[in-house]
């Protein structure tokens, strides 16, 4: 479960729209430039949101498994993660 749902889902509806002024963008045949950067001003956004998710997971998930014992399936989630992350 996400802890901080709220903040999360207010960035995924920015993104959204985002998107959505994106895709008019390139219907009406923007400069690719400006199509470019607000690509990244989402691409931020996603990260910012993916980075709120697993500060939650670190903080509940993360932290009950540690305190349980159950640590080890809990490491190699987050270096799988992580390992998608960096790709």
């Amino acid at each position: 479960m996400i802890s901080n749902k709220e903040s999360v889902t207010q960035l995924l509806k920015t993104a959204r729209g985002q998107i959505d002024g994106i895709m008019k963008m390139i219907e009406d045949g923007r400069y690719c430039l400006d199509v470019s950067s607000q690509l990244l001003a989402t691409s931020a956004i996603l990260k910012s949101a993916n980075m709120k998710v697993i500060e939650g997971h670190m903080s509940t998930c993360v932290k009950q498994a540690f305190e349980s014992g159950n640590m080890d399936e809990k490491i190699h989630e987050i270096m799988v993660l992580i390992g998608k992350m960096s790709k």
